[in-house]
């Protein structure tokens, strides 16, 4: 593929350049960087790609106020900027040239919807380019030393890197067109800009306190051990030169079920959900599970977590994929905040900067208020008209008494049933999550949905639609096909499982990121950004003075996102103002 490029590294033809991308409905975007990290690494060349040229601006050789007229054009709506992966060409944008991208075109992102949750494919731009345009592309300059001298390869590498989106995009928006995609697609492309922020901003950890969080931890985990160690060993066969029993690894199931079969407490397995059942009748039990959720917490998140703090920014920057899962949640990764345990003592340690305050929001049952909005079940509806507890006005339903006199058990049994069954639970597991035999969960989940008669229909269509059609869909369109077998029983079951929660979890991303969008661009004028995004909970810092006015902003703007694709439920969000991500 021979590509015509010219290497701008003067001001001097700018306005004829400008004028002719500013012609164009639509132009290449992709830069070169010096590394991966906007605050560590230096931009070094911009390529912009109309069908006839590209251009590379050498940003070593031109400041940003000499590239003014192209920022203009890259953070208008029109033309259409068309990028693969536009987060990381937009971070190193806003960083070293201080310019937010608008009227984007994501091959990366719209590749990934247009795959449908199809894991065998892969979404770099070469393999991208091979399936849709039968291309090959040379991507061997990418990890090449763009800090020093360019060579010709090099540069013929970024022009064709720039000019090869503008027919993959047009192939693109075909296959989006064909799968009914475009306004997922939309909705997505739209919010590079408020993830590449927060992404690029950051979140403040506490490192002093981290540190003592760890300490403590760690005596807390060894004096459980000791006393687990004292307990599990009594009637040990084997004892060490000192007379005494040899320690068993609490670290192996092995040894510790046969501990636990010396102390009358016979387990197939030693597994979380085997353990849980029993730690109410047994100490031991309890106290093996509370050893292995301080050993989790101190090697996942442990002093590891703090070698990624900036040094620039002296700040977390998580990597956010925007299109983590098929269901489009954003998932993180370098740290995992999604990971963080939501106890006090861990988010406590991530703290608003002197002078700030963070404001923390979420949606109040958000998933529940879109199965009401789908199902049209009078019912449910009523009960979030109503503004009582979800929960005890459902156990109300389903027992048939008064608010007044449903009892904690009604409502726990009730709480379990409307999260549970979204997910498509059965009678086994709402009997393990309340304490009931499965025979009293089957009646629970009866009385359940006779009073949720839409609700019941609505689950029984998605999971019959998802075995028939194999697949699913959002609000918003966004497609998720499935791979699993239709004439297997066992996959039959998942598929119906996976239908019935597709639509919900996925259209709660779309109320998200269109959240996040309509956020984002409110808070601009103000010292205020977001920091942080947890599935239906944003964390926003600002400054101190404003916190009132940014919380109401906040609260309103996640509002209007969910009731974009909500029509009949009402929308609740909380929010609250902290020092830290705490909700309190």
């Amino acid at each position: 593929m021979s590509v015509n490029y010219k290497l701008i590294t003067t001001a001097d033809s700018l306005p004829q350049i400008a004028a002719e991308l500013r012609a164009q409905s639509a132009i290449g975007l992709d830069t070169e960087t010096t590394g991966l990290d906007p605050h560590t690494s230096k931009l070094r060349l911009l390529q912009l790609a109309t069908p006839q040229n590209s251009y590379i601006f050498d940003c070593f050789q031109m400041r940003a106020e000499q590239l003014a007229p192209l920022l203009e054009i890259i953070a208008a709506e029109q033309p259409v900027k068309i990028a693969h992966n536009a987060k990381f060409d937009s971070k190193f944008l806003l960083k070293h040239l201080g310019v937010r991208m608008g009227g984007i075109f994501d091959t990366y992102l719209a590749s990934l919807l247009v795959a449908a949750g199809d894991e065998n494919l892969r979404h770099g731009l070469e393999p991208v380019v091979n399936r849709h345009l039968n291309q090959q592309l040379n991507k061997d300059a990418q990890l090449s030393n763009w800090a020093g001298e360019l060579s010709l390869h090099q540069l013929e590498y970024a022009a064709r890197d720039a000019q090869v989106l503008l027919p993959l995009r047009e192939k693109l928006q075909t296959a989006l067109d064909e799968s009914d995609l475009l306004l997922t697609a939309e909705l997505e492309f739209a919010a590079v800009p408020a993830i590449t922020a927060m992404e690029l901003a950051g979140v403040f950890l506490d490192a002093d306190r981290w540190r003592a969080l760890l300490d403590r931890m760690t005596v807390q985990r060894d004096a459980i051990a000791d006393e687990l160690q004292q307990v599990l060993g009594a009637g040990a066969a084997q004892m060490n030169l000192f007379g005494e029993p040899e320690p068993v690894n609490l670290d192996s199931p092995a040894q510790v079920k046969e501990a636990l079969a010396r102390l009358g407490i016979t387990v197939e397995d030693t597994r979380e959900w085997t353990l849980g059942k029993l730690a109410a009748d047994h100490t031991v039990v309890a106290q093996m599970l509370e050893y292995r959720g301080l050993s989790k917490n101190l090697s996942s998140f442990g002093e590891n977590i703090l070698g990624y703090i900036n040094p620039a920014t002296g700040r977390l920057h998580a990597d956010f994929r925007q299109l983590g899962t098929p269901t489009g949640r954003i998932t993180t990764s370098s740290p995992s905040l999604q990971q963080i345990p939501h106890t006090a003592d861990y988010r406590s340690c991530f703290r608003a900067p002197s002078g700030s305050k963070l404001i923390v929001a979420d949606y109040s049952q958000i998933e529940m208020r879109i199965l009401a909005d789908f199902s049209s079940d009078e019912a449910l509806l009523r009960a979030f008209d109503s503004g009582e507890d979800l929960h005890r006005t459902t156990a109300s339903q389903m027992f048939g008494v008064p608010l007044a006199d449903v009892s904690p058990r009604q409502r726990e049994s009730a709480k379990g049933l409307n999260y549970g069954l979204i997910y498509g639970m059965g009678a086994e597991g709402l009997a393990g999550r309340i304490g009931s035999t499965v025979r009293e969960a089957e009646g629970l989940i009866d009385r359940y949905f006779k009073a949720y008669s839409g609700v019941a229909h609505w689950l029984h269509d998605a999971g019959e639609r998802a075995v028939s059609e194999g697949s699913a869909r959002t609000a918003s369109g966004r497609l998720w096909k499935f791979s699993l077998d239709p004439t297997d029983r066992a996959e039959q079951a998942a598929l119906r499982r996976v239908g019935k929660n597709a639509p919900i979890q996925g259209t709660c991303s779309d109320i998200f990121k269109r959240a996040m969008t309509l956020l984002d661009d409110t808070l601009r004028g103000l010292n205020a950004r977001i920091v942080n995004s947890i599935h239906d909970e944003l964390v926003i810092e600002c400054d101190a003075a404003i916190a009132e006015e940014v919380k109401e902003i906040v609260r309103l703007e996640m509002i209007a996102g969910a009731k974009e694709f909500l029509r009949r439920v009402p929308v609740e969000v909380e929010a609250v103002i902290s020092d830290a991500w705490l909700k309190k």
